[in-house]
């Protein structure tokens, strides 16, 4: 990748520089957040390392020192960190997180044009890559086109809570995967995360579907940006009222699951009562999702396409997750089904 900043330099990769000397009336420096370069206006582009931290520098100590690294300096204009840019162009195909991770340093801001690159095979046509550039309020400019610094219009409006996102589908249908790409341009994101925690302290112990169950809650983990926050919690009302940045729900069916067990409905014989204190978990849950200041993603499994549950309990669950889902999706602002790897928008 190349980027050519006035005729008057070109930038390769991240972190390596120009190709040439900056001309007169240029800066440009070399930070932990990427390659930046300030123009004789004072215009700021970053393009952006695929690590970037998720921090903002350190703020630079009084008296002469050597600091042996890249420190915030004093703004030059009031109001403005030292390290936020106008334009930040981000290689989404290496790293789509970076946007987040720049976003919560402090690098981009509200008024930052963020600019999607490295479209590959990765992504499966140009309007996939144009809908995950919108959900991360990027644009995804085309090869050679010409921008301005600073942009020249406002950048793409991203949601921002409350807003609300129900991602249905089947089993490996590819539904956490899209969820958690929804919410990788935040700055800002809990994971309430109610399923049962692995009995096992490793891969190893535990019988199969323990460990089976281990391998997909490290997989889950290991793919999810650094400083987002785990919550691990069958209260998901409780955790939905108080939410704050974004929130990845990940997902219904466990929490039902759960509910279900505490009321009892997984025994052959459910005490008088079980269901009727399972309506009132489920209105709880919908009442938190409704209220939730948050912008909120949650994942659910899509029941009722496959086999018929060979036991009564198995059937009850099939029936109370396709009622939770149709109210949930009854008060979202968009509703989306993954089916093999690809989403379809239902509302």
């Amino acid at each position: 990748m190349r980027v050519t900043v006035d005729d008057a330099l070109t930038l390769r990769e991240p972190g390596a520089g120009p190709v040439s000397a900056p001309p007169s009336g240029y800066a440009v420096e070399l930070t932990p957040y990427g390659t930046r370069v300030e123009g004789p206006g004072g215009e700021r582009l970053l393009l952006a390392s695929p690590a970037a931290p998720p921090d903002a520098p350190a703020p630079p100590r009084p008296g002469p020192q050597d600091t042996g690294g890249w420190t915030a300096e004093a703004a030059s204009a009031p109001g403005i960190p030292a390290h936020q840019v106008d334009v930040a162009i981000v290689d989404v195909g290496e790293s789509p997180a970076a946007i987040g991770a720049l976003r919560r340093a402090g690098v981009v801001a509200t008024t930052t044009a963020v600019l999607a690159v490295g479209g590959d095979h990765r992504v499966h046509s140009p309007a996939e890559f144009d809908r995950r550039a919108r959900l991360w309020g990027a644009s995804a400019p085309f090869d050679g086109q010409e921008l301005w610094c600073p942009p020249s219009a406002w950048p793409p409006e991203r949601a921002h809570g409350p807003h609300r996102v129900l991602v249905t589908g089947g089993a490996r249908s590819g539904k956490s995967a899209e969820a958690e790409t929804r919410l990788l341009g935040e700055p800002e994101v809990t994971y309430l995360a109610t399923g049962p925690r692995p009995t096992g302290a490793g891969q190893d112990e535990g019988d199969e579907g323990d460990r089976a169950w281990a391998r997909r809650v490290a997989l889950h983990r290991a793919r999810r940006p650094s400083w987002w926050q785990t919550q691990e919690c069958a209260d998901a009302p409780a955790v939905l009222r108080d939410a704050r940045g974004a929130v990845l729900f990940d997902c219904v069916g466990t929490w039902l699951a759960g509910a279900m067990e505490s009321c009892g409905l997984w025994q052959e014989l459910p005490p008088p009562g079980a269901e009727d204190e399972l309506a009132a978990r489920v209105d709880a849950l919908v009442e938190a999702w409704r209220r939730c200041p948050a912008y909120l993603v949650a994942v659910t499994n899509e029941v009722g396409s496959g086999v018929v549950p060979a036991t009564a309990s198995g059937g009850l669950f099939r029936d109370w997750l396709g009622r939770v889902n149709q109210l949930l999706a009854a008060e979202s602002e968009e509703v989306v089904l993954a089916a093999a790897g690809r989403v379809v928008e239902l509302r």
